[in-house]
């Protein structure tokens, strides 16, 4: 398993971990996340880059590209989500 694989299922781990916690707004976020995670991961995987660093940087890209599908609110929440998880996974 290649580094962008092991980054991936942290991250997902880490969603799946909130989920009996979680808010409504937490458990949007986390849903929301995990598409772009997965996108931007198999983007990296497809284009043969290993580089967490890129990962996160393609996360942040998509998350952005797709900011007209979310209140102003909901991109807050979704940017706090990615930001928590993040600081939560070391590689």
């Amino acid at each position: 398993m290649n580094m962008i694989q092991q980054y991936e299922e942290k991250l997902s781990c880490l969603i799946d971990q909130m989920v009996e916690t979680a808010s409504d707004d937490e458990l949007f976020a986390g849903g929301y996340l995990r598409g772009h995670i997965s996108l931007s991961a198999a983007e990296c995987e497809l284009n043969g880059i290993a580089s967490i660093d890129v990962m996160k940087e393609a996360v942040d890209t998509s998350i952005a590209q797709a900011q007209s599908e979310l209140t102003p609110a909901d991109q807050l929440i979704v940017k706090d989500m990615w930001q928590q998880l993040q600081s939560r996974t070391s590689v």
